[in-house]
């Protein structure tokens, strides 16, 4: 290695060389010459050493110049074929600058190489910039603080299936499908469907169609499939096949290749050899625990598994879903176990749903359990009463198991949020007409986020919304009004990172907002997504919400949730119930600035919002869809 010095190119050259790539290019000039002082510029000859950031503790950034660099990102392949390889304005080093850790890479020329290192301190001017922001939500969201636990658990789809699935014709009869089940022993088979992907038949689904609904043996074998097995790639990790089978209550996944061909069938046991097969463990233990004092105590074991899930590599957007999908079974099993104790009342009389951030699928540890009920029609009230009680009970018996409800927020066994569903219509269509009576909005917002987790899956509060709302154009400028009045409140980037003993609310000052505008942009696009990045994509293209904005706003979103629950966990690790105040002065440099970039993006959005409904006339925004 030769260092060249930082007055070799000339400090000049060196901040115009920088200036062209990300996340230097929107720095401001004073900062871009302090980051050329504080550069050194070095050479490297090919399979020359750049850095090894697992052996040493660095808190330096590279930036290559001219050349190319080869990166491992993973501890236990270091003697395999690099995981990448960056050219000319690769940045690399930002990781263990990020975590104040030796967590990589390992960094070696591939060829002759310039490469400029910047001091760690100095180069936090680059990422606390909009381009920094966008470049770190980009390229940082799933790092993690054990690379060699990441190895273990981050394998492929492919890694899990074992031998080659039974494969039946398509014209196969449901009999034919049984008999040839048997004979193979596994329990399940794939069939080739017209569209040229692959269904699964299983024991289960043949029992359901031929016992349950009374079809006759000589049925076609498309009519029996079993509709519950997630499609996955031999991409997918073993955390990913697992989300998606819990989500659907499944027992098996269909893998194809990536050329849409079958490959494998993927079960559950399979799974359970793998490293995520304690994840499978819980949630079956959750859906069977024999009683309210063992589902509190499994329920406690969750932020342990979240923990390892993202040690494993798994994205913090897929970790909160897999939180969701653990919290359904808990509730569920939680309604069973207390109407077990009321053998008067049937569970077959009401659909329960979850709302907020449960029914978004956004659950984090700190989230409420929010709640509703609609009752069948025709049931008694002195019956509907008696639910309320045993409603009461059940949230009782989560928030043993740690997932507290407010008494007097929104729980199904208060009057309000407990109704029949045609009282749920009338309340609705009064909401509409009047928002500002009764708290007509925050019902409404209630309302839409609702998902059924228990009785009738197909309820959906959103969908029975949408149309009347689109039809009251003054409620969905109301309803504006109101998304508009919480707004983000940008503070200058050195008050953010200099504050650093004061406590910082994510949910209420940045999250809510987002949440907030996302609802409100689904809304008058007509979806009915509940997932806000889901809202964001479906509202993208309407006059209120440009592409652009909804992708930044996606990123945003994206980037808080993964450091509110990466701040979670650390608080949860520390012995601390976790929260959504975080303390500055536990926050990285490089995540102070990421908060303050994201809440100018939100408040920037909440601006545009504002302005558009001011000086545009309403024809063109209320009720706009997407283009």
């Amino acid at each position: 290695m030769a260092k060249v010095g930082k007055t070799a190119p000339g400090i000049s050259d060196l901040e115009a060389r920088l200036s062209r790539h990300q996340p230097f290019d929107s720095v401001g000039r004073r900062d871009l010459a302090a980051i050329a002082e504080a550069t050194v510029v070095e050479t490297y000859d090919p399979g020359e050493l750049i850095l090894d950031a697992f052996a040493h503790h660095s808190t330096d950034v590279y930036v290559v110049l001219t050349g190319a660099v080869s990166l491992w990102h993973n501890l236990a392949r270091l003697d395999e074929p690099p995981d990448d390889q960056i050219g000319p304005g690769g940045v690399f080093g930002y990781s263990a600058m990020l975590v104040e850790r030796s967590i990589g890479p390992r960094a070696v020329a591939a060829r002759a190489s310039e490469v400029a290192r910047i001091d760690g301190e100095a180069a936090t001017a680059a990422f606390v910039s909009r381009s920094g922001a966008r470049f770190l939500a980009r390229t940082a969201l799933d790092w993690s603080p054990s690379p060699a636990v990441v190895t273990a658990g981050a394998g492929l789809a492919q890694d899990v299936a074992r031998a080659a699935p039974l494969v039946l014709d398509v014209s196969a009869t449901a009999g034919q499908a049984a008999r040839a089940i048997d004979a193979d022993g596994r329990g399940f088979a794939a069939v080739r469907r017209a569209d040229g992907r692959y269904g699964l038949v299983t024991d289960a689904s043949l029992r359901h169609g031929i016992i349950v609904e009374g079809l006759p043996q000589t049925t076609s074998v498309v009519e029996v499939l079993d509709m519950s097995a997630p499609i996955a790639t031999v991409d997918d990790s073993p955390a990913e096949l697992l989300l998606a089978m819990l989500d659907r209550g499944a027992r098996f996944a269909v893998v194809h290749d990536r050329d849409a061909t079958l490959h494998s069938v993927v079960s559950l046991r399979d799974l359970s050899l793998t490293p995520v097969g304690v994840d499978v463990s819980l949630h079956e233990r959750l859906r069977y625990a024999p009683d309210a004092e063992s589902l509190a105590a499994r329920s406690r074991r969750v932020p342990d598994l979240l923990g390892r899930l993202v040690e494993g590599g798994l994205s913090a957007s897929k970790v909160i879903a897999v939180n969701s999908t653990i919290r359904d079974a808990a509730m569920r099993r939680a309604i069973e176990l207390v109407f077990a104790g009321h053998p008067g009342l049937s569970t077959d009389m009401f659909t329960w749903l979850s709302l907020g951030s449960s029914g978004r699928r956004e659950a984090v540890l700190s989230s409420d359990i929010d709640c509703a009920a609609s009752f069948v029609e025709q049931t008694d009230p002195t019956t509907i009463d008696a639910c309320r009680r045993a409603f009461a009970e059940v949230t009782a018996v989560l928030g043993r198991a740690g997932l507290i409800s407010d008494g007097h927020g929104a729980t199904a066994s208060r009057e309000a949020f407990s109704r029949t569903t045609e009282q749920w219509r009338a309340a609705a269509r009064e909401w509409i007409a009047a928002p500002e009576r009764n708290e007509g909005a925050i019902m409404i917002s209630l309302l839409v986020d609702g998902r059924p987790i228990y009785g009738d899956r197909g309820l959906s509060a959103a969908r029975t919304l949408i149309g009347d709302l689109r039809s009251h154009r003054g409620t969905l400028r109301l309803l504006l009004e109101d998304t508009l009045a919480h707004r983000a409140k940008p503070r200058p980037t050195r008050t953010l990172l200099h504050r650093r003993a004061s406590g910082f609310d994510i949910k209420r000052q940045a999250i809510l907002p987002l949440v907030n505008i996302a609802r409100w942009a689904a809304l008058n696009a007509g979806s009915a997504e509940l997932a806000t990045t889901d809202r964001l994509r479906a509202a993208a293209g309407s006059a209120m919400m440009p592409d652009s904005a909804a992708r930044n706003l996606i990123d945003v979103f994206d980037t808080l949730q993964r450091l509110r629950l990466h701040y979670q966990l650390m608080q949860y690790a520390d012995g601390v119930d976790p929260s959504d105040t975080l303390t500055m002065q536990l926050m990285s440099p490089i995540d102070r600035s990421v908060i303050g970039e994201a809440i100018r993006e939100i408040a920037a959005a909440q601006r545009r919002m504002a302005n558009v409904s001011s000086f545009v006339d309403s024809e063109e925004w209320i009720g706009s869809t997407t283009s």
